[in-house]
């Protein structure tokens, strides 16, 4: 089975699919200074975005390992989410507290998600 990458750089992909399972990349808010509401909105943003490029809907997303550089954001980060989150198809979800890659981001999420049949 071939692997199909997308968007790949010279250190990641955004995604990495084998048959009909894409592996997203971490998806990182923009801007550090936001408080976790918007940095979790930005970073929910751009999971929309990657799974729409991979031909897929938030339906699709099977799970999602979201990590939180402090457990007190957690109720900032669900208020969010509740409001994104497919209430028909929720994703299995796990979440824990990290040291994030860069001072200032208080959230990074990757997903799973099961691509449509190629026609």
């Amino acid at each position: 089975m071939s692997l199909k990458r997308l968007t790949p750089g010279p250190r990641m992909s955004q995604a990495v699919c084998i048959g009909n399972v894409a592996f997203l990349a971490g998806q990182v808010p923009d801007d550090l200074a936001a408080d976790i509401t918007e940095q979790t909105r930005q970073v929910l943003g751009k999971l929309d975005k990657v799974v729409e490029e991979l031909g897929a809907t938030k339906a699709d997303i099977a799970s999602v390992q979201v990590w939180l550089s402090d457990m007190a954001d957690f109720q900032g980060m669900n208020a969010v989410w509740d409001e994104w989150v497919s209430r028909d198809a929720p994703p299995a979800r796990a979440t824990g507290g990290v040291a994030l890659a860069r001072p200032g981001m208080r959230v990074e999420m990757i997903a799973v998600v099961a691509l449509p049949d190629e026609s």
